[in-house]
């Protein structure tokens, strides 16, 4: 408990400025879109003459764009992506700051076992990404109510947002299993940013090729917007997907730890 604590603690400013940087985002992208609403036969028009390999690409589909839900699902591609490094930067630093910091050989003589010291690392972290997604559904929600100018579907809006959490959760697993499986790190958000843009670039390729199973190879493309907004429900087969990850990743993550010969000071 005391380690959980510890750790929460350390996360508590990160997760305060993370959760201030995603509903900066939203309050961004979103006080746009009464004007390009009101203006859309003009916007429609611009954004046509884009290549439809382009538009595929960075998410933009013409058809929803003018509707909040199509706005919102355009926008949170990014906000994803943000939410995405917080949790790889997470994952990756929770084990592997202990051999950066040389604080191990402390750690690992107190009278706990590895598998409650990992434990409790992970709790905190997940901890982490749960208040800031607590923080970011009811801000967007709010803003949502604000700019809006006709009503929408409140399920697909939540269904949506919540994807947030789920995509943090796979990214934090993969970050982790990473830092346990690499020897040394010695730079997390190299680490993090390289991993998680390998990912998204992954995402922008397979929606230009037509979303087949590339989709599989890439987190960011495991919770179709359009899909959750015309049938409020996720896909199951993608959401399995990424549980497994999630489970596989960690699992493994305990495994190696309790055996891992950690170098200290």
């Amino acid at each position: 408990m005391n380690i959980f604590l510890y750790e929460w603690k350390a996360y508590r400013k990160s997760t305060i400025i993370w959760s201030i940087v995603l509903l900066t985002l939203v309050v961004l992208f979103m006080s746009m879109f009464p004007s390009i609403s009101k203006d859309a036969v003009q916007y429609k028009k611009l954004l046509e003459g884009y290549p439809e390999g382009v538009r595929k690409a960075i998410g933009l589909n013409i058809d929803s764009f003018f509707s909040l839900l199509g706005f919102y699902s355009y926008s949170f591609l990014y906000i994803t992506l943000c939410g995405a490094i917080q949790a790889m930067n997470l994952g990756v630093s929770i084990v592997s700051k202990e051999v950066r910091e040389k604080t191990a050989d402390f750690l690992l003589t107190k009278p706990v076992t590895r598998s409650s010291i990992i434990t409790s690392k992970v709790m905190a972290a997940l901890t982490a990404l749960l208040v800031t997604n607590i923080v970011f559904i009811i801000g967007s929600s709010l803003v949502a109510s604000q700019v809006k100018v006709e009503d929408f579907s409140k399920q697909a809006f939540f269904l949506i947002s919540l994807t947030l959490l789920f995509t943090q959760f796979i990214f934090f697993a993969l970050g982790l299993v990473l830092s346990i499986l690499m020897k040394k790190i010695k730079s997390v958000i190299t680490v993090s940013l390289g991993t998680v843009f390998f990912f998204f670039i992954i995402a922008m390729l397979s929606s230009t090729s037509g979303d087949g199973v590339e989709r599989y190879l890439s987190p960011f493309k495991f919770f179709d917007t359009a899909y959750i907004i015309k049938h409020s429900s996720y896909e199951l087969s993608f959401l399995i997907t990424g549980i497994v990850i999630m489970i596989v990743s960690i699992f493994t993550s305990y495994l190696v730890y309790i055996k891992k010969d950690i170098h200290t000071a």
